[in-house]
């Protein structure tokens, strides 16, 4: 059995479109650096679990509410917290294709009472091969594209383990989380 824990993290949606950041610091379980004989360590991350409820309670948004989004979780550094609107997304963040994507997850909300709201999965790391995270915080960004009727939480669960790194992995894993 792996030395597994978890973290969390969320970012509300309010009610307005455009782009949002919630900072996850890891800084206590990455150290990229090799001293002497200690080698560096990272982050493994084996599962994302992924729930968007009200953002005041824990019911799930109603099925009349409608409003969309993508959120993801990203290992990004220096990124700062913003309130969704209040953020700057660059084309291209928030899909499979982004080498530091963890794991992404799409919203559309019903707009009538027969829609049910989907949350919709679209990448998350393997069990088997985890996405090993070398920076010291990883961003949940979000990008509201129709405004939601009532405001919503996105709330992320990480399965992770500290991981010991020799030093080509370290110096690759460096190399694809570097912006």
């Amino acid at each position: 059995m792996k030395d597994v824990f978890y973290l969390d993290t969320a970012i509300d949606t309010t009610t307005s479109t455009g782009d949002g950041i919630a900072i996850l610091d890891l800084s206590s379980y990455v150290d990229p650096i090799a001293r002497g004989r200690a080698k560096g360590t990272g982050l493994a991350v084996y599962k994302v679990w992924k729930d968007v409820t009200v953002a005041a309670g824990n019911d799930a948004p109603l099925a009349a509410d409608n409003g969309q989004f993508r959120a993801g979780l990203i290992s990004f550094s220096g990124a700062p917290a913003a309130a969704v609107g209040s953020a700057s997304l660059s084309s291209n963040v928030l899909n499979a294709s982004n080498d530091l994507m963890i794991a992404g997850v799409d919203f559309k909300g019903g707009g009538s009472a027969a829609g049910d709201p989907w949350p919709k999965t679209f990448l998350e790391p393997s069990i088997e091969v985890p996405y090993v995270v070398v920076r010291d915080q990883v961003a949940l960004m979000i990008s509201v594209t129709t405004a939601m009727g009532s405001a919503a939480s996105v709330k992320c669960r990480l399965e992770v383990a500290q991981v010991t790194l020799d030093q080509s992995t370290l110096n690759q894993l460096l190399r694809t989380q570097t912006v």
